[in-house]
C-alpha cells in the first residue's frame, strides 16, 4: 500500500478563469471553455474524463497558469456544457467537440500541447486522423486511458472470466442509478473504484463531488460508448510526439492499456507508471502530470529543448516528469524527487524504466515510477434527456 499523501487544501479548488468562451459543436452542443494564464504564453489544452468537469484539473491549472495559457472545457453533458440528445454520444462527437474547442480558443495557426485524462485521452485518439489535430497539436499527453477492451480488462470487479467481467462492469458502470449525496461511504466507494489506497483525503472528496455532480443519464450514455470503444487503429494515426502516464493501482484503465498504447504510438516519448496511484493521476499525482506537460511544452512547443531528466531521455535524476531548475512552481511547496534505479521492460517496447522511490510535495510523499524512452516507431443529480 502506498503512503497516504497530503496536498495543500487550496490545490483542489478550481481557480477563476481569465475568460470564458462558448464553442458550437455538432448535434447542437455548445461547449463551455475556460482560459487561464497569460494570453501570450504557450498554450496547453486539457480534456477531462468520464463523469468529470473542468474542476477536475484544478491542481494542474493552478500550477501551469503562472506561465502557460491553459485552456480547458467541459465535455458534452458534463459541468457547464449541456447534455445532448441520445444520438449525440459517440467517439466522433468527442473528436468534433475537441475540434470546436481548438478552433474557438487557439489563434489561427497556433499550436498547443494537448492533454487528455481517461475519456479525454480517448478524445485525442478519436481525433488522431483529423487534419486539425496534426495542425494544432505540438505534442500530446495521455493520462490513465486506453483504446479498447475497457470493460474486459477493468479490475473494479476482479472476476477471473473476461466475459463475465465485461457484463458485470457494463451493468455497474452503465447504471443510471443516482449516486446520491457525497457521504463517507460514497467517498470510500469512489476511492476504491478510481483512486489508489494512499490518495489524499482532499483529493478523494474533490473527485467525489465532481463525479456525483454528473447527471446519471449522461453518465450512462457515455458508459455505453466506452463499453464498445475500439480506437486501436487510431493510436497508430496519432502522428505527433506523445507521452503516456498510468498508475499501477488503476482499476478502470490498468497499466496494460498504457503499455499497449506506448507500443502502438508512432512517436511515443515515454511511458510513466506510478506505483500505488489509481485512475485519477492528475489529482493523485499532479506534480508528475505537471512535470510531463512542462517538458512537452519546453521540448515540442517553445523549442527550448528538454530539461534535465526529461521524459523520453535517459536522465531520470529528477524523477517523474523530469523537472529542470527553470520549470517553475508545481504546487505550493514545489516537488522534489529522490532515489532512482533502472529496471528492464518488455523487449517489444524499447523503453528505459527508472524507479523513483519518493516524491515530496509540501512535506508529503508520493511514490513514482518514470519510464522514459521511445516505443514503436456541485450540481443537481437531475439530468437532461
Amino acid at each position: 500500500m502506498s503512503p497516504r499523501t497530503t496536498f495543500p487544501a487550496a490545490a483542489f479548488l478550481p481557480p477563476a478563469p481569465v475568460r470564458e468562451l462558448t464553442a458550437d459543436s455538432g448535434h447542437g452542443t455548445r461547449l463551455h471553455i475556460e482560459v487561464h494564464g497569460p494570453e501570450d504564453a504557450p498554450a496547453v489544452v486539457l480534456a477531462h474524463g468520464w463523469t468529470c468537469s473542468t474542476a477536475f484539473w484544478a491542481p494542474v491549472v493552478r500550477a501551469l497558469a503562472a506561465d502557460h495559457r491553459v485552456i480547458l472545457y467541459d465535455q458534452r453533458g458534463h459541468g457547464r456544457t449541456p447534455a445532448t440528445g441520445p444520438d449525440g454520444y459517440s467517439t466522433d462527437a468527442l473528436a468534433d467537440d475537441l475540434e470546436a474547442v481548438l478552433g474557438a480558443a487557439l489563434a489561427p495557426g497556433e499550436r498547443a500541447v494537448l492533454v487528455g485524462h481517461s475519456m479525454g485521452g480517448m478524445t485525442l485518439l478519436a481525433a488522431a486522423g483529423r487534419p486539425v489535430l496534426q495542425e494544432r497539436a505540438a505534442a500530446v499527453l495521455l493520462c490513465s486511458t486506453g483504446s479498447s477492451r475497457l470493460l474486459r480488462e477493468a479490475l473494479v470487479l476482479p472476476l477471473p472470466w473476461a466475459g463475465v467481467r465485461y457484463r458485470a462492469h457494463r451493468a455497474l458502470l452503465g447504471s443510471r442509478a443516482p449516486l446520491g449525496p457525497v457521504t463517507p461511504l460514497a467517498r470510500r466507494v469512489l476511492r476504491y473504484v478510481t483512486m489508489g489506497p494512499g490518495a489524499d483525503p482532499g483529493a478523494v472528496d474533490a473527485c467525489a463531488r465532481i463525479v456525483h455532480a454528473c447527471p446519471r443519464t449522461v453518465r450512462a450514455r457515455w458508459a455505453h460508448v466506452l463499453a464498445e470503444l475500439d480506437l486501436d487503429g487510431q493510436a497508430a494515426r496519432l502522428a505527433v510526439p506523445a507521452a503516456v502516464i498510468v498508475g499501477t493501482a488503476d482499476r478502470l484503465t490498468p497499466p496494460v492499456h498504457a503499455r499497449r498504447l506506448a507500443a502502438a504510438l508512432p512517436h511515443c516519448t515515454g511511458l510513466t507508471e506510478l506505483p500505488g496511484i489509481g485512475h485519477m493521476t492528475p489529482v493523485e499525482a499532479p506534480e508528475t502530470v505537471i512535470g510531463a506537460i512542462r517538458e512537452l511544452v519546453r521540448e515540442r512547443l517553445t523549442g527550448a529543448g528538454p530539461g534535465p531528466g526529461a521524459v523520453g531521455t535517459t536522465d531520470a535524476a529528477n524523477g517523474p516528469g523530469g523537472r529542470g531548475s527553470d520549470a517553475g512552481p508545481v504546487l505550493p511547496g514545489n516537488a522534489s524527487v529522490a532515489g532512482s534505479t533502472s529496471v528492464p521492460t518488455d523487449a517489444s517496447v524499447p523503453t528505459k524504466t527508472s524507479v523513483s522511490t519518493k516524491t515530496s510535495v509540501s512535506g508529503s510523499s508520493v511514490p513514482g515510477t518514470s519510464v522514459p524512452g521511445t516505443a514503436g516507431g456541485a450540481m443537481a443529480e437531475e439530468e437532461t434527456a
